[in-house]
This record gives C-alpha cells, sequence and structure tokens, in this order.
C-alpha cells in the first residue's frame, strides 16, 4: 500500500493513486492542462520557496535555504527562457514522470521533482522510509502553499512512501510512466529496474558517483587568515551537510604542489578545521567513529594508504600510498584521504566515469575550463569553487534536466 504524503491521504493501492490522477484531469471542469512553463505552476512552487526562505527555518535546516532560492519564480523563469531555441520547434511534457527520490539527501528530491513539474508533467514521487526533518519541513512548506494553488497542482502532483521491498507498488508505477528518474545506489537501482518499463519510457539515472576536492597549496599558503578560514568553512559545508554522503560531497582531497609547500598547507588546513568542526558540528557517535576506524585501517590493509590520523571522532585524514588506487566508497563522515600531485594533468589518468564533482581552490576558472578540455570528458561532471559542491544546478550529472523532462514536436 501507499501512504500519500502530499496532498495527504489514506493509503492507497498504487492503480487507484494512478486512475485518481488521470481521472481528476479527465473531468470538464478541471482547467487546462498543464504546459511546459506553466505559470500556475510557477506561482506554486515561487510559493513553496518563500516558505522554505523563513529565516528561522532555514538556520534549523542550512539545505532549505538554497533550495528556497532555487524555487524563486525569477530563477526559474531563468531556467524556462532556456528552453526557447528559437527555431520554432514546439515543446511539451513528456507525460507522467515516477521518481525514487534518494535516501542520503533529504532535499535532491524537490529539485528534480520542481523541475519536472514545471515542465507540465504528472509527477510521482516516492521518498525513502528514512526521510529526516528536512523532509517533513518540506512537506509542511508543500501542504501550507496547496490552499492558494491552482486544483491543477492537487490533481497532478503527488508525493508518496511506501516500502522499498513492494515491488507490486514499483511495477505498477513504472509500467504507467512515461520517464522514470532512479536515484540511489547502483544495486538499489539495478533492482528497480527489474520493475519493466513501457517500450516508449526511458530511465533517467543517478548511481553512485564520488567526488573530489583539488587545493593549489601556494595559493592556500598566501591567502590571508580571513581567506583561510572562509575556505576551510566552505569545505565544511560541501563535506558535512549531509554526512558526506551526498554524491558531491568532497572523499579525496588532491594537494597541487612541493611535498614542503603540500606539508604546511596540510597542516594550516586541519587546524582551521578543527575549529570550524568545533564551533559548527556535527558530533559523531561512537558508532561512526568504529565505521571510521574499520575504513580508514582497511584502506591501508589494503596497501591503498600508508598513514591514518584522527582528530577526535569528527575527522580523519588518510594518505594515499598510489594514485591508482582512490577509495571511492563512503568512508564515514569526516574522512578525507588526500594525496599530493605535481600538477593537475596528474589528476586526469585517475579519474572515472562515475566521478560526479571536483571542487577547487587556489585556480582561475580559466585553468580549470583548460583541464576540463584536457580531461576529455573521460569523468567529472561538474567543476566548482569549493563551497559550492551541494549547490544544485539544471545541469546535473552531465542531464540538462529541464530539457529531459520535455519532449520536441517538430513541424515542417
Amino acid at each position: 500500500m501507499i501512504r500519500p504524503l502530499f496532498p495527504m491521504g489514506t493509503p492507497i493501492e498504487a492503480s487507484a493513486l494512478l486512475e485518481s490522477m488521470f481521472q481528476a484531469t479527465r473531468d470538464p471542469g478541471s482547467g487546462p492542462q498543464l504546459q511546459a512553463g506553466d505559470d500556475r505552476m510557477l506561482d506554486f512552487l515561487d510559493a513553496v520557496g518563500q516558505r522554505l526562505r523563513v529565516p528561522a527555518l532555514a538556520r534549523r535546516h542550512p539545505e532549505l535555504g538554497p533550495l528556497g532560492v532555487y524555487l524563486r519564480r525569477s530563477h526559474l523563469g531563468s531556467e524556462l527562457a532556456r528552453l526557447d531555441s528559437g527555431d520554432g520547434t514546439l515543446r511539451f511534457p513528456q507525460g507522467l514522470v515516477f521518481h525514487i527520490a534518494p535516501g542520503n539527501a533529504d532535499t535532491v528530491f524537490v529539485y528534480s521533482w520542481a523541475l519536472s513539474a514545471l515542465a507540465g508533467n504528472r509527477n510521482v514521487v516516492r521518498v525513502s522510509d528514512r526521510g529526516g526533518e528536512a523532509t517533513e519541513a518540506v512537506l509542511a512548506a508543500l501542504a501550507q502553499s496547496l490552499g492558494e494553488a491552482d486544483p491543477v497542482v492537487v490533481q497532478t502532483q503527488r508525493i508518496v512512501s511506501y516500502d522499498h521491498r513492494d515491488e507490486v507498488a514499483t511495477s505498477a508505477l513504472s509500467a504507467a510512466c512515461d520517464l522514470r528518474v532512479l536515484w540511489g545506489g547502483d544495486r538499489a537501482i539495478d533492482d528497480i529496474r527489474r520493475s519493466p518499463l513501457r517500450p516508449s519510457a526511458r530511465d533517467l539515472t543517478f548511481p553512485n558517483r564520488s567526488s573530489f576536492a583539488v587545493i593549489r597549496a601556494t595559493a592556500f599558503l598566501e591567502a590571508d587568515m580571513t581567506q583561510r578560514k572562509r575556505t576551510v568553512e566552505a569545505f565544511h559545508s560541501d563535506a558535512y551537510l549531509f554526512g558526506q554522503a551526498a554524491c558531491a560531497s568532497p572523499g579525496t582531497i588532491f594537494w597541487i604542489g612541493t611535498d614542503q609547500d603540500v606539508a604546511a598547507a596540510q597542516v594550516a588546513f586541519a587546524e582551521l578545521l578543527v575549529q570550524t568542526v568545533g564551533v559548527r558540528g556535527p558530533r559523531n557517535d561512537a558508532a561512526m567513529a568504529i565505521q571510521k576506524h574499520v575504513a580508514t585501517y582497511g584502506l591501508a590493509a589494503e596497501g591503498i594508504a600508508d598513514d591514518v590520523r584522527f582528530i577526535g571522532n569528527e575527522i580523519a585524514f588518510v594518505r594515499l600510498v598510489t594514485p591508482g588506487r582512490l577509495p571511492r566508497r563512503w568512508l564515514g563522515t569526516g574522512t578525507f584521504p588526500h594525496l599530493r600531485l605535481d600538477s593537475l594533468d596528474e589528476l586526469i589518468p585517475l579519474l572515472q566515469r562515475q566521478d560526479q564533482t571536483l571542487t577547487y581552490f587556489g585556480f582561475t576558472v580559466e585553468e580549470m575550463v583548460s583541464f576540463a578540455q584536457r580531461a576529455g570528458g573521460r569523468g567529472i561532471d561538474r567543476i566548482v569553487p569549493i563551497g559550492r559542491a551541494l549547490e544544485f544546478s539544471t545541469v546535473w550529472d552531465g542531464y540538462d534536466l529541464l530539457r529531459e523532462f520535455t519532449r520536441l514536436v517538430t513541424v515542417s
């Protein structure tokens, strides 16, 4: 059985849920159907964004402030403007989009759902049973905004929860959709794909990814104390906001420079990170500390690392021995392998297709563009300054989501 969370309702079978959505839009009084860039959906998303930007709420859940800004009408309008090719091509919604949200990042589902709704689609979003307080806050903002929304929102949008082992519900929703959006680990996505799509439908997948940071040692050493602190605080936001479990959270830190410069920069960086964690948290419990000890000493046992240094339960620095075997699995909140390289180009052969975000400090935009061109798309979909790893973009994992959520019709 499916538990409707938005709009709230009593448990229902998947088939009945789908019928209620399609029946509502078939009723004579339902009004015009959603179109790509529909003003009614823009109004609703903007109202939700206003509620998420309330300072008291954003202080309790720092990830909700950026989400609220993202949902502003002016921002979404600028994203829609990119869709206009100017060549007379017509753009329409895909139809029904079925989203399966990740369990490790409470707010990610809102971004992809909002863009799909903005594209004019009917949407069913399954959120994880592990959703925390941030998810509850989002659902509350959605419910509060519903009273002033056009009825088309209720008719076309559903956020639900059900046991991930309920293959009947997943199969029914998969068979009915035109596009399925899958966030999660590789194994979870493989399991969901056992539920077939109809031949005309397709998957948009966001599987396991790994992300890194790169820092030019001399630039960090030459920065004044204020800039150093800001950089480390920005790194803290990238790494700790989702317990370092988000796909864009940095794992390995690559230091570019000489042995002497890198050693000095690492000491200064570590001291400031300790101070930042002391002020901002988080405080890891004993279970997380054990997880980190097992994972990091496991790297040493595998010959990947030759030095592990814990600073309390919150920070672990792991020195990698070989660049050829980068750890790409989650090692526990606040675990940072590091590796010295002579130049950015030494990073290129280490990249794999699963690598997503590279945050940087001490390099110009032009240098990073040149680096990306030399890498030639072999890995890394996003290159952003430190502090912007978790800043969602309409282009994500190499997909232009608004374009993926629409279909084109040409007339000649």
